[in-house]
């Protein structure tokens, strides 16, 4: 066969190899047809085609899926393996064009040309050659997978074409790569285009190095570090020294093993010390870890007082801290009583002080701590709207710590406190969560006794805790969490319980503040009255105590000026002091008037007296309300007067007196809202009075709700009203007969001067505060 004609090899496709000229591979062979051809070279003079696929899913072999050059070879070993495949020894010889598939039963097999080449030597291809060399023996120097026989080899090598060729098989080129090098019949080009690539795998391989050697050097200072701390460990053990690292780390140790701590949590603290032991001081995580574990060894987890339940001391103790107060210290002796007798296995009650301000509330939370002998701690939840606050960050967190519940509890030190928690009901929320939600955990015994914070991740047991809280008003107090709390409501102090405070409390208490206890001051009862009624209006007694602070600087003033203080401060004389009367409080009518009611209400301040107008004059039947009333003491009046035009006909009252007048009702003190439904009889009267023209008697007060057909409601606050009405002189007191059972709540002398009557329905009333029922048209026996 001539050159021109081409002649016949069998033909062995590759899917994952190029063979270039004079290069030397293995190659692993798998597929049938490519077994067959290989055997028949075998067989034969031993030379063969190696040509890649350019359609690796093609299912047919077709000329246009291999490609056009490929590399005539000769087999030098062919073994067959026990797994059916064929392993190959082959050194490529030339390049070649495929320009036929021939197909039969020995395999696949191709009509081929030789590739000529044309190498010309000159001074361009002979730089070309000694860089591509440079290039090739730094790759060498550098690469792992490079040996130095092969720069020998390369060097060795003459022709250019050659040299591009064994560079090529030597770099880790991708397939596609390979192929374009051995398409290239320019020997030039094709040398310029491995120096392409050898440029390119010498950068890889520098920048490659240079991480090697970081790491290196990284990993070698760490492990002489380590080397060294070890050896010095050694010394220090045989010198019987320690150093600090290994002090505090034994001490650490020490504490878990002292701390008492569920089996669990001791387990997470002890991991978290081999973490610590393990990890070099300056490790930013060591402080991290450190505090972490401070914070567990310094909880009570087991660290508890001994209950007192000597229930005589405990009430004396009571009774000397707080005067009045009765059914909350009922409450406390009978939570200590039954945890006498229980044994420890009463459950700690979740109170909640409700009150106005100044009544003592978190005062009396010390009383029942000291009562109980248990440590006292409170926090404040005003204004906090951070869930955190409550639950603590999470350690991920920077400069994380726990909650403000386990922060208190190692302030404590022990497991079972008196846990106080202030202003309940302003506690807000916001995008940070809702705090009062996270309280539902806290005050629930039954979850408390495995609280979790976000910071420990561990249980912890707030079940012992007698939890205490306050608030102003329970309407900001969220259903769920009020639900877990036994309310208990401190009404405020009567003037009675005011003076016993100011005698036994507050005066004593100032004059030594001031350093007038020895100088025999005292102050009459009639001058604390006089500061109570006229100086102060609250619920509680922290105005009066400031009062009374006022007077004792006066005095002090005057001690310090020329010694001569007075001895007693009595009523006529605190306006030298005092100033002005501050406050007027209602007082009765001094005479029988027409269309004037005296009603009663309750304040945040306690009771005190309002007295509701009501003229008649020429209109067109309209009814105007004055003075700040609320929507439902407007329905109030509406009510009282429907029912006064329903009973027009036996009240006396002419029908189109309805239709020619106009009634105006008036509450003073118009710039003080009031509301609420307790003063429909008042006004209702009020109305009837001036309609009838009939006198209302000035020595009595009424409260009570009125509806359509006359009936008399219950009302709130019963012991508040009683007191105002006798303060002001009131001798006749109109409540609803479902009340008679909270009279049983008002002071035994206050019950004792007032004659209370009791009415179901307002001509009850009527018979009661007017001055002459029969003059006002009220069938005798109504």
């Amino acid at each position: 066969m001539g050159k021109g004609e081409g002649f016949i090899l069998p033909l062995l496709p590759r899917r994952d190899a190029v063979l270039f000229p004079h290069t030397v591979s293995q190659l692993v062979v798998m597929r049938p047809g490519s077994v067959k051809s290989a055997e028949a070279a075998w067989g034969g003079d031993r030379r063969i085609v190696i040509v890649s696929r350019t359609d690796l899913n093609a299912r047919e072999l077709k000329l246009e899926n291999i490609s056009k050059i490929g590399t005539e070879a000769t087999i030098g070993r062919l073994l067959r393996m026990p797994d059916g495949t064929t392993n190959l020894w082959v050194q490529g010889q030339r390049r070649v064009r495929i320009l036929e598939l021939i197909k039969g039963e020995a395999g696949v097999a191709a009509r081929v040309e030789p590739v000529q080449e044309k190498t010309e030597k000159n001074l361009a291809s002979e730089a070309l050659r000694r860089a591509v060399l440079t290039l090739f023996e730094k790759c060498v120097k550098l690469s792992p997978k490079l040996t130095e026989e092969s720069y020998i080899a390369a060097i060795n090598i003459d022709d250019i074409g050659w040299l591009a060729d064994f560079i090529a098989s030597s770099l880790e080129l991708e397939m596609a790569q390979k192929q374009q090098i051995l398409e290239n019949l320019d020997p030039n080009s094709r040398l310029k285009q491995v120096s392409l690539y050898l440029a390119k795998e010498l950068e890889v391989l520098e920048l490659q190095g240079k991480i090697s050697t970081t790491v290196k050097e990284e990993l070698e200072k760490t492990q002489k570090d380590y080397y060294l701390r070890e050896q010095m460990k050694a010394i220090q053990k045989e010198l019987g020294e320690v150093d600090s690292v290994t002090r505090e780390l034994n001490e650490l140790k020490e504490k878990v093993g002292k701390a008492q701590m569920p089996e669990l949590v001791e387990k997470k603290a002890l991991d978290e010390l081999q973490r610590l032991s393990n990890m070099p001081p300056a490790s930013p995580e060591a402080p991290v870890i450190r505090t972490y574990i401070d914070w567990l060894v310094n909880l009570p987890w087991k660290q508890e007082t001994v209950d007192n339940l000597d229930i005589k001391k405990a009430a004396k103790l009571l009774e000397e801290n707080h005067y009045g107060l009765k059914k909350i210290k009922e409450r406390i002796l009978e939570y200590m009583a039954v945890r006498k007798l229980a044994k420890g296995k009463l459950r700690s009650p979740i109170l909640c002080f409700v009150g106005p301000p100044g009544v003592g509330k978190t005062s009396l939370g010390r009383s029942i701590a000291q009562a109980l002998g248990r440590k006292f701690v409170r926090i404040s939840l005003g204004g906090i709207r951070d869930e955190a606050e409550i639950r603590g960050h999470r350690r991920t967190y920077v400069g994380a710590l726990p909650g403000r519940i386990l922060q208190t509890m190692r302030q404590a030190g022990t497991v079972n406190p008196v846990f106080m928690m202030d202003e309940i009901d302003k506690v807000g929320q916001d995008f940070r969560g809702d705090p009062s939600s996270a309280l539902l955990e806290v005050l629930d015994p039954e979850q408390n006794h495995s609280f979790s914070d976000h910071y420990l991740e561990v249980a912890f047991n707030l079940s012992k805790v007698m939890f205490i809280t306050t608030a102003n008003f329970l309407e900001p107090v969220i259903p769920a969490l009020l639900d877990r709390m036994e309310v208990i409501e401190l009404a405020g102090y009567i003037e009675e319980e005011k003076l016993e405070i100011a005698k036994r409390f507050l005066a004593p208490k100032q004059l030594q503040e001031h350093g007038l206890e020895e100088s025999g001051l005292r102050f009459t009862d009639g001058a604390l009255m006089h500061i109570i009624r006229d100086y102060t209006r609250e619920a509680g007694v922290r105005n009066l105590e400031r009062e009374i602070g006022g007077i004792c600087r006066k005095v002090a003033k005057i001690v310090a000026e020329d010694g001569a203080a007075p001895h007693v401060i009595a009523a006529k004389s605190l306006e030298k002091y005092m100033g002005p009367v501050k406050y007027y409080w209602g007082l009765a009518e001094e005479k029988d008037e027409i269309g004037v009611a005296t009603g009663v209400a309750r304040t945040e301040m306690g009771g005190d007296l309002i007295n509701v107008e009501v003229t008649v004059m020429d209109g067109k039947g309209n009814l105007i309300l004055t003075g700040q009333m609320g929507d439902v003491m407007q329905e109030s009046a509406q009510a009282g007067l429907s029912y006064a035009r329903s009973r027009a006909q036996e009240l006396g009252i002419k029908p189109k007196t309805f239709e020619k007048k106009d009634l105006h009702i008036h509450v003073p003190a118009g710039a003080v809202p009031k509301d609420g439904p307790s003063a429909g009889i008042t006004m209702a009267t009020a109305m009837i009075s001036a309609l009838t023209r009939t006198p209302i008697r000035k020595d009595v007060a009424m409260t009570g709700e009125i509806t359509l057909r006359g009936m008399v409601l219950p009302i709130g606050g019963l012991k508040e009203k009683v007191l105002a009405a006798r303060r002001a002189g009131i001798k006749t007191f109109i409540l609803p007969k479902k009340n008679e059972k909270d009279l049983g709540d008002v002071p035994k002398n206050a019950r004792q001067d007032i004659e209370f009557v009791m009415v179901e329905h307002m001509d009850d009333v009527l018979k009661t505060a007017l001055k002459s029922a029969e003059g006002a048209g009220i069938p005798k026996g109504a």
